[in-house]
């Protein structure tokens, strides 16, 4: 139930249509071309009250998650990984091995290593904790073919165990090209 409850999260804050086929005045999400505008989307500047938690084991969690991404991810410090990252890790990004070596890999491969801030760079829109699952979500920005800036939203689900990243779930395709989320941050 836990896990239903942040993918039901994690799909509102992308705003995706969902249509409940038992409700008579569900309407159908709207087809055509898409009338979005680029508008730069609105990020907490502040991330201090994201983190917070009145459940001390939810705060770490959401802590764990933030650090890791701020040492491994966004400095590409690939070889600090183990400081989160349990050895057995479960891997769902199909563009990387599993278990904590296929993570420095990717890491090594994907990014140069920069100097550790104290602060995410990257947008970070949220960060939620539940149980032992933490999601994390991001604005994207990307470049259409017409060579127009449009936003989209990066989400990863990490479930903690014995204080550590046990596992990890985002929407990579195997089409995807790797990236390095350091070259996505909003101007």
């Amino acid at each position: 139930m836990r896990f239903l409850t942040l993918v039901a999260a994690a799909l509102l804050l992308a705003g995706c249509n969902i249509v409940v086929e038992d409700d008579p005045d569900a309407q159908p999400a709207a087809t055509g071309e898409n009338t979005m505008s680029a508008t730069t989307p609105m990020v907490p500047a502040d991330h201090a009250p994201l983190l917070a938690s009145t459940d001390p084991r939810l705060a770490a969690n959401k802590r764990l998650v933030y650090d890791m991404y701020r040492v491994v991810l966004q400095a590409g410090l690939a070889d600090r990984a183990g400081e989160f990252i349990r050895e057995d890790y479960i891997q769902h990004n199909p563009m990387a091995a599993q278990g904590l070596a296929g993570v420095q890999d990717y890491i090594r491969n994907t990014r140069p290593e920069r100097p550790i801030l104290d602060k995410l760079e990257l947008p970070m829109i949220n960060i939620m904790a539940e149980g032992d699952f933490v999601t994390i979500a991001f604005v994207r920005p990307e470049t259409g073919p017409d060579g127009e800036t449009y936003y989209s939203t990066w989400f990863d689900l990490f479930r903690i165990q014995d204080g550590k990243i046990a596992e990890h779930w985002d929407p990579m395709l195997k089409t995807d090209t790797p990236i390095d989320p350091n070259d996505k941050r909003i101007d």
